[in-house]
């Protein structure tokens, strides 16, 4: 079977938690893989993030650029290009940079290229079997892509159970050399940092997220009172804060607030990818639905297929009445 690399996210030296997951996709492909790490950026960050999964990898590859100190699609496209061998299948994470990444990726390798995979089924002669979703998680789509070529694949976030590392530290190759230099039509300009809120979510080990099955703005309170049982925070889901039901700060996903709580309760919350992405640290998940098809059950350890208007008083009553005995 050809190579496969998986492509590492990272920040401030510390490499995203899809990195391990990523590895367990791998060993989905070939039980018998021994997939190679792929981190691009530039200094000291870049050095400490290599050491962070050189225990989950044999091999990692270093690509260190100048240019590539803030990451960019474009430039990490063709220092890819430039290193990966003919063939190889590439997994990247189904993130907002991963989206922008893969795309053009597959077309630079004449690769095939599948996103959004939150399950692999194995490989049958020169097809990789795999099922992604469609129409908002509510179906299930069975497909197959020809390796013979080489694949693009990006992996939802939370789908694989991260692998653990292993005591011995792996080998850090340094690509560096081999990229040459790197030019792009878009350059980074700033970052904005959003305003603080007055709950800053990403401090709770525990956090009642709701979403558009809270139905009104007033219904919001019954999920403080179960987070207030709990020494929790309430968070939301995007639709929460389009309708204005709760503020900007509280929202979780790829267009809010990055989180890793210990226990995320997801109440009313469909668990579309972009709200899962902000889901980190593989949390004990409680989701709470009264759609038994929510694709938010496929992630659950535990799901509760009821009305949350009323299961979550009742929550709230057994918790106080717990504390109360203890």
């Amino acid at each position: 079977m050809a190579r496969i690399f998986c492509y590492i996210a990272h920040k401030a030296g510390a490499t995203d938690d899809t990195a391990f997951e990523l590895a367990a996709a791998a060993r989905k492909i070939d039980p018998a893989a021994s997939p190679t790490a792929i981190l691009a950026g530039w200094g000291a960050d870049l050095d400490a993030a290599c050491k962070a999964v050189d225990t989950s990898f044999a091999e990692t590859w270093k690509i260190a650029n100048e240019a590539l100190a803030y990451p960019n699609a474009e430039l990490i496209r063709k220092a890819l290009v430039k290193v990966l061998p003919s063939d190889s299948i590439v997994l990247v994470a189904h993130e907002h940079f991963g989206i922008d990444l893969a795309p053009g990726l597959s077309i630079k390798l004449n690769a095939a290229f599948v996103s959004d995979v939150v399950e692999i089924a194995g490989v049958e002669g020169p097809d990789l079997k795999i099922v992604r979703q469609e129409f908002g998680g509510q179906v299930s789509a069975h497909v197959r892509c020809d390796l013979s070529a080489g694949a693009v694949v990006t992996i939802r976030p939370g789908a694989f159970k991260g692998l653990d590392g292993s005591a011995d530290s792996g080998v850090i190759v340094d690509k560096s050399s081999d990229v040459g230099v790197l030019a792009a039509g878009r350059r980074y300009l700033e970052t904005v940092v959003p305003e603080a809120g007055d709950v800053d979510i990403t401090k709770y080990n525990v956090l009642v997220s709701v979403g558009r099955g809270i139905q009104e703005k007033d219904n919001v309170a019954i999920a403080q009172e179960l987070a207030d049982a709990l020494g929790a925070a309430v968070s939301c889901s995007r639709p929460v804060v389009d309708a204005k039901w709760m503020e900007k700060s509280r929202q979780v996903g790829s267009s809010g607030k990055t989180v890793k709580p210990k226990v995320y309760l997801a109440c009313g919350i469909s668990g579309a990818f972009q709200h899962l992405a902000g889901i980190k640290g593989s949390p004990f998940l409680i989701a709470i639905n009264k759609n038994p098809k929510a694709p938010i059950f496929q992630v659950a350890d535990v799901g509760i297929v009821d009305d949350l208007l009323e299961f979550l008083p009742e929550m709230t009553n057994k918790v106080r009445e717990l504390r109360h005995v203890a």
